[in-house]
């Protein structure tokens, strides 16, 4: 039997950022809509989401907005529908979608419209509802090199060297799926990693762990935008 029935439900992709780090490209466009092999990074999210059935999009957008609003409209020529939920002020990941506090009564799905992957969201839906999770966040492992020695000490003794090690941290990657019990500890402005979850977690709710297999990448600086192209190939988007 299929654990996720009908899993038509929202997603809410977040566009709502200034993207201070990738001025001046960004300027007079927001990040959503800086081109990559000639179409906007937002339009290889959406169609990420149409190929895993997420068909049912709220957009969340502030900073010109019009520019995302005349590209895909209500969404009909990408195979989707579209929505969308002006920000007249800053509200932040979390705050941005506080409107649809007490609308929604089933599973939905947070993005964020600046990344490009190719994440089968099926599985993670599928992992979620499994988990009994108030929330489950996408985590991909990343690694960093550490370029000098470095030593380890226990009280005041050296007890190790490391030469050059490398070190792997699980880091968040904007992805989430949520049940609408959520929005009872969301406040105004505030942001999902910063705000929300940490209060989750500390009033004892379950937050799910879903160890990203599939390729992630985030084009939050200008040497992220100059490699986007190749991403693309990689990603075979």
């Amino acid at each position: 039997m299929d654990i996720l029935g009908d899993f038509s439900m929202k997603t809410f992709v977040l566009c709502g950022g200034l993207g201070t780090r990738l001025r001046p490209l960004t300027l007079k466009t927001p990040k959503p809509m800086l081109l990559v092999g000639g179409k906007p990074i937002l339009f290889y999210v959406i169609d990420n989401l149409r190929k895993n059935g997420f068909v049912d999009i709220v957009l969340t957008v502030g900073y010109l907005n019009e520019q995302m609003k005349d590209y895909f409209g209500d969404g009909k020529k990408f195979g989707v529908k579209i929505e969308y939920l002006i920000e007249k002020e800053r509200l932040n990941t979390a705050g941005s979608i506080l409107p649809f506090n007490g609308k929604l009564k089933e599973t939905f799905a947070v993005v964020m419209g600046d990344h490009l992957t190719n994440v089968n969201m099926k599985k993670m839906l599928e992992f979620h509802k499994k988990s009994g999770a108030i929330v489950t966040i996408a985590l991909q492992t990343q690694k960093l090199k550490i370029d000098y020695g470095v030593v380890d000490i226990d009280n005041d003794k050296v007890a190790a060297f490391r030469e050059k090690p490398v070190l792997e941290h699980l880091i968040n990657t904007g992805m989430y799926i949520c049940e609408p019990q959520i929005f009872d500890y969301i406040k105004e402005k505030e942001d999902f990693a910063h705000d929300v979850f940490p209060r989750l977690l500390k009033q004892g709710k379950k937050i799910a762990a879903y160890h990203l297999p599939d390729e992630w990448f985030d084009i939050g600086r200008l040497s992220d935008y100059e490699n986007a192209g190749e991403l693309l190939k990689r990603l075979n988007l």
